[in-house]
């Protein structure tokens, strides 16, 4: 389902899951505690959850931005998996 067809309500479920599948993945002693990247997408869903709410008359912004965002959480999830993968290490 794409972003702009997503309403708050599954936001928020998509959030929690999303924090579910954090927590989750944390349990293992090979994965660490993103802390960084958990309040990023924290933010990441907030933002986009304010975009949905957002007006659309903003020629076309706005969906662009729910766009870079959405691309944003997804890569932010991707850096995360790639830490947990490789020992959580606080390198770039």
């Amino acid at each position: 389902m794409s972003a702009e067809k997503m309403n708050r309500r599954q936001l928020v479920a998509l959030a929690a899951g999303a924090a579910a599948a954090g927590t989750t993945m944390g349990s293992t002693s090979a994965e660490a505690y993103q802390g960084n990247m958990e309040r990023a997408l924290s933010s990441l869903f907030n933002a986009l959850a304010s975009l949905r709410e957002a007006t659309s008359n903003k020629g076309g912004h706005r969906v662009k931005a729910m766009a870079l965002v959405q691309q944003a959480i997804e890569q932010t999830q991707a850096g995360v998996e790639f830490a947990n993968e490789h020992g959580g290490s606080g390198a770039p």
